[in-house]
């Protein structure tokens, strides 16, 4: 008898069941009740109109604009985040004068800073970029404290009983030991990119997918606008894919419990 549960299959059709069949009763209650509508679409238009977006590349230019700003932010976040929350966790010093100002800063929403970004740096990629780069800095930094924060004392010891450096200490011991939970954290914060991309370009700035689908709202285009509101769900699902696969790949079994998150 095997022990625990039995790992999830990597791809399983019956999650496809409900999503099909919300389409198909939206379908005939659009059919039935003659929709015409500003705000509501069938799906058969909202396929329609996202066929038509794609083919003349409204959504392919949007989506590329989202994603340069998306994950430019993300490099930024993740750079600065993995570096603060190793120093902050390694250092209790540090920790301790950060603790304040952390609890302070973490809480502030991302989309608060567009009217300070604005102001900065005007319209545009910088703009975005660096409202990603706030909101995907703070799972990096409390993901690598913590993951830095428990590892095994005796591991330190044994470097320092070898002569490590700090940077050797850092390299050889503490980025292996913590490097799972870091890549969950790494995970989240792909997410959070996109998701404060899209809500910033809503809100304010007039490029990519956010942009294109207020754009849509407005011109009363409602098979356009559930379209690429679609088109941002199908995008996250792969990025989260491939984040899992990669999870798998990079740490085996050990990274089931952390995949469930």
């Amino acid at each position: 008898m095997s022990s625990g549960a039995a790992p999830r299959s990597r791809f399983d059709w019956r999650g496809f069941v409900v999503p099909v069949l919300l389409v198909i009763t939206a379908q005939v209650a659009a059919v039935v009740t003659h929709l015409q509508s500003d705000s509501l679409a069938a799906p058969s238009e909202i396929l329609v109109a996202g066929i038509e977006a794609l083919m003349d590349g409204t959504v392919l230019r949007a989506t590329r604009d989202t994603l340069i700003m998306a994950l430019s932010g993300l490099a930024i976040g993740v750079a600065v985040g993995l570096f603060l929350g190793l120093l902050l966790g390694l250092s209790r010093i540090a920790d301790r004068l950060m603790e304040f100002s952390i609890e302070a800063f973490r809480p502030i929403p991302s989309v608060a800073l567009i009217p300070v970004a604005m102001l900065v740096y005007g319209f545009g990629y910088r703009m975005e970029i660096s409202i990603v780069a706030f909101a995907t800095a703070w799972p990096m930094l409390l993901f690598t404290r913590s993951a830095v924060g428990s590892i095994e004392p005796r591991l330190v010891e044994v470097s320092r009983a070898l002569g490590f450096g700090v940077l050797a200490r850092v390299w050889k011991i503490i980025l292996p030991a913590a490097l799972p939970r870091i890549f969950v954290a790494f995970r989240l914060a792909v997410g959070i990119a996109l998701i404060v991309a899209v809500t910033v370009e809503i809100a304010a700035n007039p490029y990519g997918l956010g942009y294109t689908m207020m754009v849509a709202q407005q011109s009363l285009r409602p098979g356009l606008m559930f379209a690429i509101l679609i088109w941002i769900g199908l995008i996250g699902w792969f990025l989260n894919a491939l984040m899992i696969w990669a999870q798998h790949r990079l740490f085996g079994p050990a990274a089931m419990t952390a995949v469930q998150l």
